[in-house]
């Protein structure tokens, strides 16, 4: 009899295809020839705790009286395990049944693909099947990929399970957000491809998700575009997290909101990944006005513009100015159009916004550069100057000077900003990079703020600033603990994973943070320690 039974499922399972709902066809004529489910694609159990699922049979006058006449099977023809049918009642609607599916308490993980079998024919091992559906449990993943790290898990699926292998061509992808309480949400359209310079040469790699429209992640803005940081090199995984906490403290007009997240690719868990929104044009980001190209004169053509000086020299609009000094380039500096958008910017913008640039570098380095009217502050936002100098400098991120991944924003009949902050991973609260960092200050020199230094009152305005600033500073340390705490469970999956002391392979054999071959734990104490004494040597040096 056993034997028989496992015939007829055998059977039943591989004349159902795509989805279809078919009968089991027997000696005898089957009574029953379809079965219909009302419930959603998936059944979420809590542990030890049972779902009501509803079917609905489509045969006038069918009907069963035993709970054995109705089966649920994986779709691998075996029973499940994990989970049970029970309690099958008739429903007030004719031919509409419930069921209970009960977690059997095991403590395991799974998501399942299972059918909802019914006898057809009494007396008989017939059965008709339903169509697919998923049971899993409440706490498992996607894919059977379960982490239970407190993190929220991003599943990034590609289109045909393709590797992203290009920073220039997209792929069709879907990504969908899970998390312990809730489980996963809808999947989201999107496309996906590499980013970054040095970053995208290391083996964790980090990417750039366009969404197909805008949607908030988790609780952040609305938008399409999100980066998914690889910090391939932080043993702790999190100075662009601090740097963003710090940067908040601040006037800065718009400062990246980032979360800490799993990344599970193509069914593969690849580590820890932070969740940032990329630096854009937009009324969530950055709030410059959004030009046209009808913009090319009076007060239209004033803004607003995002630029970038980054030695990387990569940017598509691009040019020297000839004032000032990059540490990585010698004599000018570097500055990139980011918005206008390469394909939207016209040759009346890109005029203005240049001219702009060097008038503000001539009133600079000019005999008059104190002067309010004639000088730099007729041209610059000196408060967001302020601010931004201070977040580098707390950080001790020299890439100020470099200088690499720096950003301005212009809007209409305003004066040139700094900001928004970007890209703290490289070399920060660390004195192997800036050993110099121990006893003074890191910025000092860094491009146009080597001549700013030069007004006493512009030092003097940076001095009261920081002293502003230093109580919410101060509660940094107390913030770097509470990820620690939130981080561990993660950092133990990712460095099994990924070897940060391999960044010494692109700068000369040299570690860069000077955490790579720590513990997590110690690392993260190291770098606590070090921003207490940024805070120290700061204050000794203004």
């Amino acid at each position: 009899m056993k034997l028989r039974t496992g015939i007829f499922l055998t059977l039943a399972l591989t004349l159902i295809s795509c989805g279809k709902e078919v009968v089991q066809e027997t000696e005898e004529e089957a009574v029953l020839r379809s079965v219909e489910m009302i419930f959603p694609e998936e059944v979420v159990l809590p542990r030890k705790e049972a779902v009501e699922i509803s079917f609905r049979v489509t045969d006038t006058g069918f009907s069963f009286s035993t709970p054995g006449d109705v089966v649920l099977y994986l779709t691998s023809g075996q029973p499940a395990k994990e989970f049970t049918l029970e309690d099958i009642r008739k429903a007030e609607d004719p031919g509409t049944y419930s069921a209970m599916i009960r977690d059997n308490g095991s403590g395991k993980d799974y998501s399942s693909e299972v059918r909802l079998g019914i006898r057809s024919v009494k007396g008989t091992d017939a059965f008709v099947f339903s169509r697919p559906f998923n049971v899993r449990s409440k706490e498992s993943g996607l894919h059977g990929v379960t982490l239970h790290t407190g993190l929220p898990v991003i599943y990034l699926d590609t289109e045909e399970g393709k590797p992203i292998v290009s920073k220039e061509d997209y792929l069709t992808a879907s990504l969908t957000l899970w998390n312990e309480e809730s489980g996963p949400e809808e999947a989201l359209a999107c496309s996906v491809r590499g980013r970054g310079n040095t970053t995208w040469t290391w083996p964790k790699k980090p990417y750039l998700v366009k969404l197909d429209k805008k949607e908030s992640l988790l609780g952040m803005n609305k938008h399409k575009r999100w980066i998914l940081l690889a910090n391939f090199m932080d043993r702790t995984m999190m100075r662009n997290m601090i740097a963003m906490k710090v940067s908040s403290f601040t006037s800065l007009d718009w400062t990246p909101s980032c979360r800490p997240v799993e990344l599970v690719l193509n069914g593969k868990h690849v580590g820890n990944y932070l969740l940032i929104e990329q630096v854009k044009v937009d009324k969530n980001r950055v709030p410059v006005t959004e030009m046209t190209d009808q913009d090319n004169s009076g007060e239209a053509v004033t803004g607003g513009y995002l630029l970038e000086s980054d030695f990387h020299y990569d940017n598509e609009v691009q040019w020297i100015d000839p004032h000032g000094k990059c540490a990585q380039m010698g004599e000018g500096i570097p500055f990139g159009v980011k918005y206008p958008d390469p394909e939207d910017l016209t040759s009346q913008q890109l005029s203005y916004i240049k001219k702009y640039i060097n008038d503000t570098a001539e009133a600079l380095y000019g005999p008059d550069f104190k002067d309010p009217d004639k000088g730099y502050a007729a041209y610059i936002d000196v408060d967001s100057f302020i601010d931004y100098w201070i977040v580098f400098e707390v950080m001790g991120n020299h890439e100020l000077g470099n200088p690499g991944s720096v950003y301005f924003h212009k809007d209409r009949g305003g004066k040139l900003k700094a900001g928004p902050c970007w890209d703290f991973d490289w070399g920060i609260l660390s004195y192997n990079t800036s050993p110099h960092a121990k006893t003074g200050l890191v910025n000092a020199q860094a491009i146009w703020y080597s001549r700013l230094f030069e007004d006493p009152e512009f030092r003097e305005r940076v001095k009261a600033r920081f002293l502003e600033l230093k109580p919410q500073l101060e509660t940094i340390p107390e913030y770097i603990e509470s990820l620690q705490g939130s981080l561990s469970e993660s950092a133990g999956l990712n460095f099994k994973m990924w070897n940060p002391a391999e960044d010494s392979s692109q700068n000369n054999g040299q570690i860069i943070n000077g955490d790579e071959y720590m513990p997590f734990d110690k690392a993260v104490d190291r770098i606590k320690t070090i921003f207490k004494e940024r805070l120290s040597v700061i204050s000794n040096n203004l």
